[in-house]
């Protein structure tokens, strides 16, 4: 009887545990449990009915599919049943939707999202996460940092300019001396008001000891001593106008006559005296001209005011004529003195000749009496430097004779030589 009511009391207890593991019949465990069922078995119906209802209410924005929301990111497969998060609803409930920030990359290589089975491997997408409160440092994007304008693009800090260099631009160089004139004591000036109705007011003004001027319509006298007439106008007009006698005056400043500018001249000429110069400097040839040279004057020694030295031109060299002459310089002409040239080797008549300028090298063997038989083409020159040391030069009168070579040109104290032939 015991035996009887211990065997009645394990099949109460069989089918009460039968009984509550009923409702979880349809629970998925594995693809063999899908597979192996018929299409009319009640895990298939169960199935339809849940892709029914998928396709009836899709998931919401940023939900994921019950079946789907546990798989993993590497191979897509569902995650184990006794792994799945427990619903409200139940231990095996489908999991609640979750948003774009905590689902995993998801595998792009799965072909159903309610499937069981095994998805192919694909290649992982990473789901892009927003985060408005990263700023600049962390890579995201700051919210409250204001938008840069439509079609103006975001402000960049520009190259630092490169500095202007030191003459960007420079001066213009200064007029030569020969093209202006300064304004001195006993000058007369020439002061027109173009624009001044009454033509009878005096317009001639010496330049008074001190450098000025006295100008009617300036009160104060005007300093105009060193200054251009250009220079004397432009200061007129800004007094008149700074005193408000004109408007827009026109001044005109010339000079009348030359003063102030005076360069003596004396020796061998017939007009000598003191010279008015117009410039600031002039060439001494003008000067020369000026004063008549005899025609026994050879050399002009010029004194110079400025610097105190001396220097000796020959009248018949133009390009040391073109030496500048300023005022209070003193000029004097001269005799020119006697000058020579020394030859000898193979001539026929050596040593010392009288001296001509613009004598050549040919001219001087002429002068010589020629070469001797002996004589080879061969001529050395020898010249006096200016440290006192005497430079050779050799030429081949073969190849100045015959228009290979130039004839140079000999200066007064030059030592000819002409060797003898080569045997």
């Amino acid at each position: 009887m015991g035996k009887f009511f211990s065997a009645a009391l394990l099949a109460l207890a069989c089918a009460a545990a039968g009984s509550a593991a009923a409702p979880q019949s349809g629970v998925r465990v594995g693809p063999d449990a899908e597979e192996g069922r018929p299409n009319g078995g009640p895990a298939g119906g169960a199935k339809k009915d849940e892709k029914a209802g998928e396709k009836k209410n899709p998931p919401a924005a940023g939900e994921r599919p019950a079946g789907g929301a546990q798989r993993e990111a590497a191979g897509g497969a569902e995650a184990p049943a006794a792994n799945r998060p427990s619903a409200p609803g139940g231990p095996n409930g489908a999991a609640k939707t979750q948003t774009a920030a905590t689902v995993p990359p998801v595998n792009t290589g799965a072909t159903n999202a309610t499937s069981d089975a095994p998805a192919k491997p694909g290649p992982a997408v990473s789901v892009p996460v927003s985060n408005a409160s990263k700023g600049p440092e962390a890579g995201g994007t700051n919210a409250n940092a204001p938008a840069p304008p439509a079609g103006k693009p975001a402000a960049s800090n520009p190259p630092a300019a490169n500095p202007p260099p030191a003459n960007a631009n420079p001066l213009p160089p200064p007029p030569p001396l020969t093209s202006l004139y300064r304004i001195g004591v006993g000058d007369v000036l020439d002061i027109r008001l173009l624009n001044h109705p009454d033509s009878r007011l005096s317009t001639l003004y010496t330049v008074l000891a001190g450098g000025v001027i006295e100008y009617p319509l300036v009160r104060d006298p005007v300093s105009v001593a060193g200054m251009t007439p250009e220079e004397l106008s432009a200061q007129l007009v800004a007094e008149l106008r700074h005193r408000g006698v004109f408007d827009r005056p026109q001044v005109r400043v010339s000079v009348r006559e030359y003063a102030s500018h005076a360069v003596i001249v004396s020796g061998l000429v017939n007009d000598p005296g003191t010279k008015i110069l117009r410039r600031e400097a002039v060439p001494l040839y003008v000067v020369v001209a000026e004063s008549q040279p005899k025609p026994e004057a050879g050399r002009a020694v010029v004194i110079s005011h400025a610097t105190g030295k001396t220097a000796s031109v020959d009248l018949l060299d133009a390009a040391a004529m073109n030496l500048l002459v300023q005022a209070g310089d003193v000029v004097s002409l001269v005799a020119r003195p006697p000058e020579f040239f020394y030859v000898g080797g193979e001539i026929q008549s050596p040593g010392q000749k009288s001296f001509h300028a613009g004598m050549t090298l040919t001219q001087a063997v002429l002068a010589s009496g020629g070469v001797t038989a002996q004589a080879g083409p061969r001529v050395r020159v020898l010249r006096q430097g200016a440290d006192g040391r005497l430079v050779a030069t050799d030429y081949n009168l073969k190849e100045i004779e015959g228009g290979a070579a130039p004839d140079p040109a000999l200066q007064p104290g030059d030592r000819i030589e002409v060797t003898r032939a080569r045997k």
